[in-house]
């Protein structure tokens, strides 16, 4: 087994040390690829390659700057700060294109109408990545991903037609991304909770493959779009627990229960997860997750509400509860304009009542 793998990765470095040298001819053609989303983390929100076609020098590769390894040391460390190495990688076009029909997932092509400098400026360009230090790039969700690295790489080699944002911006980041989670609840409430300012700025950076599909058709140095495999449509059913119904259950047991245990665990764990924004916010170059505006929401002085509560402190747990109960108004006055206060409101209602009952001293509650 080793052998045959060794023997592959010969034959594939030899093949692509070769490519190195050629000479792209005049029928040539480079097209962008944007692959539609998936169901997996990691694909929710589709794909970005570029594609060398030349037949006369029997030539047909994709360059993919989206590839990662899973067994990195301290993979999730390093996604969490923002210093996670991703990598561009080659691969035949005909087993890209299989690997994508294999996970059910749209393949849209657009040529870019290129010089022929311009083609093989590109493509020495390509190559140098491969085999450099440039092979290597650090991750960031919105300004440096497949697509982004993609538009840049084309962006160097031409003087007109850049391909950008379409204008006006009329979306922020997070309205992009909103509905690309449609079907996975909890995902959709963590990643806008951990999201903080940036997400909510103009749309200025083109970041994902549909909306660079949209550029493309509006730009004159892209031909029509091709679909070279539409995925057939599925009903994706989520979990049924995933929801907001299920979020609302578990918040209206500790609401109306007014167990002390239950309202102490959800304190805990409000102060947790607020101490981990923040945190986080510190600790991460992602500056996705800076100036977390939800930290007035999903509190780290809750952790301090949580201890005096198991205390049975009653002043001081009346005056933390007002305290955070003034962050919830500033937070709820902030939000007013944003996406996701939809999916937020079941949380900050609970806490309303809750800190409310607090605040009043409700015997049944404390005790």
């Amino acid at each position: 087994m080793k052998l045959k793998l060794f023997t592959l990765i010969l034959i594939f470095l030899t093949f692509f040390g070769f490519s190195q040298n050629i000479i792209l001819s005049e029928n040539s053609e480079i097209s962008i690829l944007n692959c539609g989303t998936g169901n997996e983390s990691y694909s929710l929100y589709g794909h970005t390659a570029i594609r060398i076609k030349d037949i006369p020098n029997n030539l047909d590769i994709v360059f993919n700057y989206g590839t990662f390894d899973f067994e990195t040391p301290n993979f999730m460390l390093k996604f969490i700060k923002g210093d996670l190495q991703y990598f561009v990688s080659t691969n035949t076009f005909s087993n890209f294109y299989y690997n994508y029909q294999l996970e059910q997932r749209s393949v849209y092509e657009q040529k870019i109408k290129l010089s022929q400098t311009e083609k093989q400026r590109l493509f020495d360009s390509l190559n140098q990545s491969i085999y450099s230090d440039e092979r290597f790039y650090t991750y960031k969700f919105i300004d440096r991903n497949c697509t982004t690295m993609v538009i840049d790489k084309v962006n160097e080699q031409i003087k007109n037609h850049k391909i950008e944002s379409i204008k006006p911006i009329e979306k922020t980041y997070r309205e992009i991304l909103y509905p690309y989670m449609d079907n996975f609840f909890f995902q959709k409430l963590g990643i806008n909770l951990i999201f903080g300012t940036k997400v909510d700025q103009p749309a200025e950076r083109l970041f994902l493959p549909l909306e660079l599909i949209q550029s493309l058709e509006r730009n004159p140095i892209a031909e029509e779009k091709e679909t070279l495999y539409e995925a057939v449509k599925i009903d994706y059913q989520p979990h049924f627990l995933d929801n907001i119904y299920t979020l609302i259950a578990i918040l209206a047991l500790i609401v109306l229960t007014r167990k002390k245990w239950l309202s102490l665990t959800y304190f805990a764990i409000l102060g947790f997860l607020g101490l981990f924004f923040c945190v986080v916010g510190l600790y991460s170059f992602h500056e996705e997750v800076l100036w977390n505006y939800n930290a007035l929401l999903i509190n780290p002085i809750y952790l301090a509400l949580a201890f005096y509560f198991y205390k049975n402190e009653k002043q001081k747990i009346s005056v933390l509860a007002k305290v955070i109960f003034i962050t919830h108004l500033l937070y709820l006055a902030f939000m007013l304009n944003k996406i996701h206060l939809g999916i937020i409101s079941p949380i900050l209602v609970a806490n309303f009542i809750l800190l409310a009952l607090l605040i009043k001293g409700n015997k049944r509650i404390i005790n």
